[in-house]
């Protein structure tokens, strides 16, 4: 397999766009005013799916069509990249399994399982899953759909990182949600290949912060003491050897963690702002550019607000709108 680089980025561009489309990327006009500052959105919970999921997933697919029509796609996930994943297997036909925690709550497992997808449950968390899930496709010979962990993947991912440059080639700084960092490792990459002098902010929330754990200790390593977070969607481990960690320490300029509290305002301000409504994980960037505003003042900003996937109920609990 090719290493991950620019031009893997530029292909996966072109490939990708029969299911992820080209974002908007909008003036935030009272927050710019507040902060001092050019800020932008890039609005991925705009995708099909609503979630830069699948960039990734259409970028592995297409790669692979004709083997993946052959032998099946496998993959791993309760949330956006099984969404991503079983939304592109449907629309063209292919056979999917998805191996998930057993303990997946019965809406999702109904969506999943309405999109056409055959469940595998597994009992242990979605880390068990995914390794389950990559040996069964090891053995079966087919197709595995990591949700971050493979070049094609990543460079999906990264074609985000494109669309910022073209859209807006004179910003500074970037901002992004990190979970496995597929999509900070893709977008850093390309707009440091392009433009060496942008700085690439990574942010986590507090409860489930591997990445910024695993930076301190200088390897990868998942001995963190994790508690819930509502950015769920971004929730634990990586798998281990991933290659989105050396990609992140090598590309990345920081790590920023935010409470649940920020986390929340940030999807109020959402709202109040863009009438946008955000999932724990897409309200992310705006938590961090809110918690570290001196690092952004005065700067040229791009936030990436990565999904919008929340049950409605459950964003009113969060946000108190009714």
């Amino acid at each position: 397999m090719r290493g991950i680089d620019k031009a893997l980025i530029e292909e996966a561009s072109q490939r990708i766009r029969r299911y992820a489309i080209h974002t908007d990327l909008t003036f935030s006009p009272r927050l710019s005013a507040e902060l001092g500052s050019q800020i932008y959105f890039k609005w991925e919970n705009h995708q099909p799916t609503a979630s830069f999921k699948i960039r990734g997933a259409a970028s592995k697919i297409m790669a692979n069509l004709n083997y993946c029509q052959q032998q099946g796609v496998v993959a791993a996930s309760t949330g956006n990249h099984g969404a991503a994943t079983a939304y592109i297997c449907q629309q063209e036909g292919l056979e999917l399994t998805l191996y998930v925690p057993a303990t997946i709550t019965n809406h999702k497992r109904q969506k999943l399982e309405r999109s056409g997808a055959r469940l595998k449950l597994v009992e242990g968390p979605c880390e068990q899953a995914e390794a389950e899930a990559r040996q069964a496709a090891e053995a079966g010979d087919q197709i595995f759909v990591s949700p971050y962990n493979n070049e094609q993947v990543i460079a999906g991912q990264g074609t985000c990182g494109l669309e910022i440059f073209q859209d807006w080639p004179e910003v500074e700084e970037v901002i992004v949600p990190v979970g496995g960092g597929g999509l900070i490792a893709g977008i850093a990459l390309y707009l440091k290949e392009s433009k060496p002098g942008i700085r690439i902010t990574g942010v986590e929330p507090e409860n489930s912060a591997f990445i910024e754990h695993s930076l301190s200790l200088g390897y990868l390593n998942n001995d963190f003491v994790e508690k819930a977070t509502i950015a769920d969607a971004v929730a634990g481990g990586l798998e281990n050897g991933a290659m989105t960690f050396d990609l992140v320490r090598h590309y990345v300029d920081r790590l920023l963690t935010v409470s649940e509290e920020s986390i929340m305002e940030a999807m109020r301000t959402f709202y109040e702002d863009h009438q946008e409504i955000v999932e724990g994980a897409g309200a992310l960037s705006l938590a961090g550019l809110l918690a570290g505003r001196e690092l952004f003042s005065g700067k040229k900003v791009v936030a990436i607000v990565s999904g919008g996937n929340i049950e409605p109920s459950r964003w009113r609990e969060l946000t108190g709108y009714q």
